[in-house]
């Protein structure tokens, strides 16, 4: 993409954080992480995609939280992973870009938002996004997800009542919160356990962050 201003302060900010955050990326995914970031501005101006339109705040605000996720998932080769209101594609396409051996999906029920994940997918060449207009209740539980992630998408109890069924025998949900959820814990399910409160430093952003895990309990799974 042709490169201003704007791509340039984005680019110096996501390497900073990503320094910040301990990982390592190819040349290859920061260029696609800021190239994301400008097509997400371009699309922004007329689908609403977020309430954020200044690139640099693109970066920590979408880039860099998503990324701050990433230590925290399993490191295997080859997962399957779906985010589950996926809205402009955070964190489903930096996880994606970052971790190029793994399958992620995409749902979302607005098709708008679909049309721009799927547009985003050809550009960036990412060929293990797939970008699905649905409810997540409507996707077939076959083959199951090693990772059902959501951020933003509903509360606790919500989002693991319609996401288990898509879940593997050994997978967990992750939902990315800001300030620890403790009534919306107490409200999940007996059917579900939390099995770790993370707290997330998000390089850039003054704010709390925290990453909630879950599994079926044994007995349910």
């Amino acid at each position: 993409m042709t490169t201003t201003v704007d791509s340039v302060n984005a680019d110096a900010i996501l390497r900073e954080g990503i320094r910040s955050l301990g990982l390592s990326l190819s040349r290859d995914a920061c260029e696609k992480l800021v190239d994301y970031v400008a097509l997400l501005a371009k699309w922004n101006r007329t689908h609403n995609l977020t309430a954020i339109r200044e690139p640099a705040r693109m970066v920590t605000h979408h880039l860099l939280d998503a990324l701050a996720v990433l230590s925290h998932l399993p490191q295997s080769r080859d997962l399957r992973v779906l985010d589950v209101g996926a809205g402009g594609g955070v964190p489903g396409i930096p996880l994606a870009i970052a971790r190029s051996d793994w399958n992620v999906v995409l749902v979302d029920s607005n098709r708008k938002k679909v049309a721009f994940l799927t547009q985003a997918a050809i550009e960036l060449s990412l060929r293990n996004v797939q970008a699905v207009a649905a409810r997540i209740e409507e996707l077939p539980t076959e083959p199951r997800f090693d990772v059902i992630i959501s951020r933003a998408f509903a509360d606790l109890r919500t989002f693991a009542e319609l996401s288990a069924p898509q879940l593997a025998q050994e997978g967990k949900l992750y939902a990315m919160k800001g300030m620890l959820p403790n009534d919306e814990i107490s409200a999940l399910p007996s059917t579900i356990e939390v099995t770790a409160t993370i707290p997330l430093h998000v390089p850039g952003l003054d704010a709390e962050r925290h990453l909630v895990v879950m599994r079926k309990r044994p007995s349910a799974a």
